[in-house]
């Protein structure tokens, strides 16, 4: 699993996290150590690209939940997008499409 973070300042300090891979019990913990400092700064948005994402399981959910949670403390906004259809089946599943501000493209979520 690769993470790559793209900063988009013209943005007004908009953030985009892109992921590659699987995020499962053995990789979420790497996603959530790159997640936590971005809250710490007042950024307008994060951005977590997961179209290169093609499993997610509870662990990773889960994390990404946490991310959620951060951002309301923080008043970031936290948005998800690119959601592969099996990401996207398991956040229907867990009925987290309407919870988390989901778009089909990073141009969508800004």
């Amino acid at each position: 699993m690769s993470i790559e973070l793209r900063s988009e300042e013209g943005q007004g300090g908009v953030v985009t996290v892109h992921i590659e891979g699987e995020i499962d019990m053995s990789t979420s913990p790497k996603v959530r150590e790159f997640l936590t400092p971005l809250f710490e700064k007042n950024r307008k948005a994060i951005v977590v690209d997961l179209s290169g994402v093609p499993y997610i399981d509870s662990s990773g959910i889960a994390t990404l939940v946490e991310g959620l949670q951060w951002s309301h403390s923080s008043k970031n906004k936290f948005r998800l997008v690119g959601l592969t259809p099996t990401v996207k089946d398991v956040f229907e599943i867990a009925r987290l499409l309407s919870v988390f501000e989901v778009f089909d493209s990073r141009e969508e979520a800004l």
